[in-house]
Parts: C-alpha cells; structure tokens; sequence
C-alpha cells in the first residue's frame, strides 16, 4: 500500500478498507488473490464494454504486438490510426481525429483548440467558456477550470482559469410537477439568455450529452441538448461533447448526440473506444477548424503533443472494439438487456429510493436517506457480497459491460438489494 498512491483516494482509508488485489478477469467477473470473484458492475471506472479477456480484442493486441508497438505520431504515421480515424469520422460526422490516452487530455484538446480556433480566425477576443452545474470533464488544470464538482475543484481553484455554469437540465432539480423536457426547455432558455449577452467572449460550450455521470447519473431530455446546438450555431460559440463517459453505446446509440440530431464542432472520446484494454482518447472536430490550423506557417498549428499520441497498440484494441459493433449487433441487444434490467429493478422499488432513472446501459437510483458514510460502506457491504459498486454520493448504479447475461443482471440487482438491506439496519 506505501508503494502505490492510489487516485481519487485517501489512502488513510485503506487501514479500514483494505485494497482487493484483482488476479485476472473473465467476462463481467473480476477474481482475486484468494479466488474470490466479484461482478463489475461499474465496467472498472466505465471503460469495459465487452468483457474481461475478450479474445477478440485480446487478439488484435498480440497480432499488432508483432508488427510494431509504437512510433511517435509526429512526421510517422502507421495503418492502424489512419484506419481508425477514418472509422471514426463515418460514425460521428467529423472528419479530423487528434489523440491523446485519457479523457481529462482529450478535453485539454478540444479547450485549447477551441481557443486557438478563435484566435487564427481572427477573434482573439473569444477567450472564455461555459460548462453545466454539476458538471465533470477531468482533473488536469484546464479540464477543471470546466468542471463544477467542489471536491475535486476547490482545493486548486487558485490555479484555474475561471469558467461560468450553466442551469443543470438534470430533471432531478425540476419543480414538482414539472416534466423532463419542460425543465430542459427552460435551461435553454437561461443558457440562451447567458450566450446571447457573453458570446463575444465566448470561444466553446463543454457538455455531457445526456447524462452527468460524476453528478450523480444525472440524466436530462435530449431536447436541451437540441437546443444547446442551435444555440450556440446561432451565436458562433463552439459545442464541445465530452462524450467520454456517455460514448461508444452508453446511452443507447453509439454516440449520445445522435439522440438529438446534434453535430458538435468538437467530440471528445476515451474511456470504452478501446473496449477498456488501452489508454486512449481522442477528439475530432470538423473541416472549419481544421482549416484554420492549416497554414506554412508553424506558430499558426496545433503544437501539442502526447509521446503515446496514437499508439498503435490500442488503436488495434480501438478497432477490434468497433469491429464488435458491426458484427455482433450490439445496440439492437443492449436495448433488450436494458429492458430487461429495468424490469429487474422494479424488485428494488420498496426499498427508500427515489428518482430510478434508465439511459442506455446506464441505470441509476438515489437513497432517500442521505449519509456521509454512505458511499464507502455500500462499497464495502457490495465486495462482501462478491459486487463491485462504486456509489456516488447517495447514488447507486450500475453500468455494466455490455456481454452481461440475463441471469448476471438477476444476479447483480440481487446482490444491490441484500447490501441495501443490510445498511439499511445501520445506517
């Protein structure tokens, strides 16, 4: 435990909760040093989509292994990003692809160029940026100064560059009485109020398409995110998805913008676009601000730079995962598993929950009685139960690889409810 500082830890905790030494995986399992097995319900922080050792993107990691493991991306190229870039441009609409490993370097990105967009073009003015309450986009300095979560913010507030935030769509803040999409309907409308005042500072709008997932699952109508594109179209402020979470079939489409109709100036992907077998990210964005880059002029280019800029190991891994998709019927089978765990849910509704919301994949509820212990010990009380669950705050959820079984999901939404019930009796 000295050896290994652990992230978003205090590692003090671990003299009560000791740490799990994870041996090896198989499907929507995890076993430890003792053979003890727990179901990752929560896809290990979000990024696995078809299961531990998968042999299909296993695969493609040891026939790429063989060929070559990496080249820096400035002045070489190799097949599998040309490949992948292209791949990615037919599914989201956008046609240039940057890369980084993370998701907090893919929102630097899309930040930076935004900016640096503006600045090309001749509005050097257009300096600023806006983001939603509740809102998460990485910890790295620029992704903070977006982020409106206070225990990762505040402490390095000094250092940030400041941002305003706009009214959560999140339909758990509606009056009573109030529908999803009236709520959204009237964010947009202060969001509206906000960029017709401010736009000519404004260089971008970073947002999570449908679903705030470190607020809690927050989930709101896609109508907001309709109107928040139109919006910003209208007043010349970029539309940044962070799409990092809620991307590669999160939401129910491949990508959570399609609900809407929506085409951002910039998407920004990680987490599952390699199935959760490598560090990768990206952020694609369109011809304009492509453009604007392009010039025999050095300064006037995007000069950032990641050493492991796409690495030919897990663009492999990013293509096995895509060639999943196409192959396996994916979309049309997680509507099916997300009926069903939906269905399933129902068992939990007599217990003291409120708000059981359903995006996708994606399936949340809120404890009635919120305690400060509560997070830590339903995490606790789920390994004992042999499930891995990472609350949030009083929220539970599961976001589950997408090979579960229906008998897993049985499995899993019992396991949730004897851990809730026993912290029932002492919380």
């Amino acid at each position: 435990m000295r050896s290994v500082w652990h992230p978003c830890t205090q590692m003090k905790h671990h003299e009560t909760y000791p740490l799990v030494p994870i041996k090896k995986g198989e499907g929507v399992w995890l076993y430890d040093a003792d053979g003890k097995r727990y179901l990752d319900a929560v896809s290990s922080w979000w990024v696995n989509l078809f299961g531990h050792n998968n042999p299909i993107i296993k695969d493609a990691i040891k026939t790429q292994l063989d060929q070559l493991e990496h080249v820096m991306l400035a002045g070489f190229t190799h097949e599998p990003v040309v490949e992948l870039s292209e791949k990615l441009a037919q599914l989201t609409g956008l046609g240039h692809a940057f890369y980084a490993s993370d998701g907090a370097s893919a929102t630097e990105i899309a930040l930076k160029m935004s900016f640096h967009y503006w600045r090309n073009a001749g509005k050097s003015h257009k300096t600023k940026f806006i983001s939603l309450q509740n809102s998460y986009h990485g910890e790295t300095l620029g992704a903070l100064g977006v982020t409106d979560v206070a225990i990762f913010k505040d402490t390095y507030a000094p250092l940030l560059t400041q941002s305003a935030q706009m009214p959560s769509p999140d339909f758990r803040l509606a009056e009573p009485g109030e529908s999803a999409e009236d709520y959204a309907g009237r964010c947009a409308d202060a969001l509206e109020a906000y960029v017709r005042t401010h736009h000519a500072e404004l260089a971008a709008f970073i947002i999570e398409p449908l679903v705030q997932c470190a607020a809690g699952m927050g989930m709101y109508h896609a109508d907001y995110l309709r109107r928040a594109c139109e919006i910003c179209n209208e007043y010349d402020v970029h539309l940044i998805a962070d799409e990092i979470a809620v991307g590669f079939g999160r939401t129910g489409t491949m990508f959570a913008c399609e609900y809407a109709g929506v085409l951002p100036h910039f998407i920004c992907l990680s987490k599952g676009i390699t199935g959760g077998y490598l560090p990768l990210s990206a952020v694609l964005t369109t011809d304009d601000i492509y453009q604007a880059f392009y010039d025999d002029r050095t300064a006037r280019g995007f000069l950032h730079s990641h050493s492991y800029t796409g690495n030919p190991l897990a663009c492999s891994a990013a293509l096995a995962t895509l060639a999943i998709f196409e192959t396996e019927n994916v979309l049309e089978n997680n509507k099916l598993k997300a009926q069903y765990l939906k269905n399933k849910m129902q068992a939990l509704t007599h217990l003291p929950i409120k708000h059981m919301r359903y995006q996708g994949m994606i399936a949340a509820f809120d404890m009635e009685k919120h305690s400060s212990a509560f997070s830590s010990q339903c995490y606790a009380e789920a390994l004992k139960q042999g499930l891995l669950l990472r609350p949030i705050g009083n929220t539970v959820y599961f976001m589950p690889p997408y090979t579960i079984s229906e008998s897993e999901i049985d499995w899993m939404v019992d396991a949730t409810h004897r851990t809730l019930n026993t912290l029932e009796k002492v919380l």
